[in-house]
């Protein structure tokens, strides 16, 4: 273990003073493959600083950092054991004294990030590229830890030379703790996997209602509900995208990817309102062919999600999944033009509104199919990206 030696209180100065020990914490995360790292403001200056505190009866120095972490800038994470280095600080007192704080520094990879926290009205947080927070601490001993982690700013990296408030030789203990408490967060799967259960349920009392097995009535109410529950996981979604910082895939790959799902639910309701609005009682063939696609797409779809997991492993049935969707709207789209020339020809000379408010139907259903192609163009676009 390597040792360091006290700070030494500055010469010159004048008045009551002391030294006393502090534990803070370098707080970074990972956000658009790059790191980021987090500062705070100061109570009285207003300044930026990074989380630090006193001793914490029955806490591990690194233990006490990770707790600062968190009452002044509402984080959690990995703290490591092993002090990163440390720098010194004057602590001016109300009454006019001045302490010297030698402040012990740990490295903390964040998996979360609070919204409510002890100290959120007494302070201000913000994430900064590491140039940009090395230049707005007033600490140059601060500033070399801080730049210490990094080099291009995807990968973390030991300090290149050996001064007080940078140990020397950290590069590679530092990268193998990154990649070693780096996990991804997987709810994003379960929560994939539930929408497209929601996506075939719905397609599923779209083909009853087309077929006259259900009321139309009742399969309209049970698709309004199916969609409110596919909103509430799109914007789990969504939240869990802002809130997490190691993510399975690229931000917009997950956030394209639940879009697209919620659309082609949206869609189904579009559908089901337009059959309620416009009295629809009867469906052509064509338009029941169409929803039969639709409820085999939704079943793609969630056979797909699943195999996200292992990219890599399952890129070939993930190829081979999409491809089948796109031939769906592709069939989807010979039978919408085949049920609109054979409606065109029935209609055109008794009730043009009949013909109307049809093709609106058939308008729908295939932008249905068109959504799930979309999903598939989402799925395909983790597999290029990712295998």
């Amino acid at each position: 273990m390597q040792l360091h030696r006290p700070s030494p209180v500055p010469s010159g100065e004048t008045g009551n003073r002391r030294l006393i020990t502090q534990y803070g914490a370098i707080a970074y995360r990972i956000a658009e493959e790059r790191l980021r790292i987090l500062l705070i403001t100061s109570r009285d200056t207003g300044r930026w600083v990074i989380p630090r505190g006193n001793p914490m009866r029955g806490l591990l120095p690194h233990e006490a950092a990770a707790r600062e972490a968190f009452e002044e800038g509402g984080v959690h994470g990995s703290v490591e054991a092993t002090m990163l280095g440390r720098y010194h600080y004057r602590k001016r007192r109300k009454d006019g004294s001045v302490d010297h704080a030698d402040v012990h520094v740990f490295p903390l990879l964040v998996t979360s990030e609070a919204e409510i926290w002890p100290e959120m009205q007494e302070r201000s947080r913000d994430w900064f590229p590491p140039e940009a927070a090395a230049e707005l601490v007033d600490e140059p001993a601060l500033r070399r830890l801080i730049l210490g982690l990094v080099s291009d700013g995807k990968r973390l990296v030991g300090s290149p030379t050996p001064c007080y408030g940078s140990p020397p030789q950290r590069g590679n203990r530092m990268l193998k703790l990154f990649h070693a408490i780096m996990p991804k967060e997987t709810r994003f799967f379960d929560m994939f996997s539930s929408h497209a259960e929601i996506l075939v349920a719905g397609a599923e009392v779209m083909g009853r209602m087309l077929a006259g097995t259900e009321s139309i009535e009742a399969a309209c109410l049970k698709i309004a509900d199916l969609e409110q529950q596919a909103d509430d996981i799109t914007r789990d979604v969504l939240h869990a995208v802002r809130r997490t910082f190691i993510t399975p895939f690229d931000r917009s790959a997950i956030t394209g990817l639940i879009s697209s799902m919620d659309d082609a639910i949206d869609e189904m309701q579009k559908t089901a309102k337009a059959i309620t609005l416009f009295e629809v009682q009867t469906f052509e063939p064509e338009m029941r062919e169409m929803s039969g696609l639709a409820e085999q797409a939704a079943r793609l779809v969630m056979e797909a999600v699943p195999l996200l997991r292992s990219v890599g492993r399952n890129h070939s049935q993930l190829d081979s999944l999409t491809e089948r969707i796109v031939h769906f709207e592709e069939d989807a789209d010979h039978l919408h033009e085949a049920g609109l020339k054979e409606l065109f020809l029935a209609k055109r000379n008794t009730d043009a509104m009949e013909f109307i408010v049809r093709r609106e139907i058939y308008s729908h259903l295939e932008r249905l199919l068109d959504r799930f192609e979309d999903v598939a163009n989402e799925i395909q676009g983790i597999v290029i990206d990712h295998a």
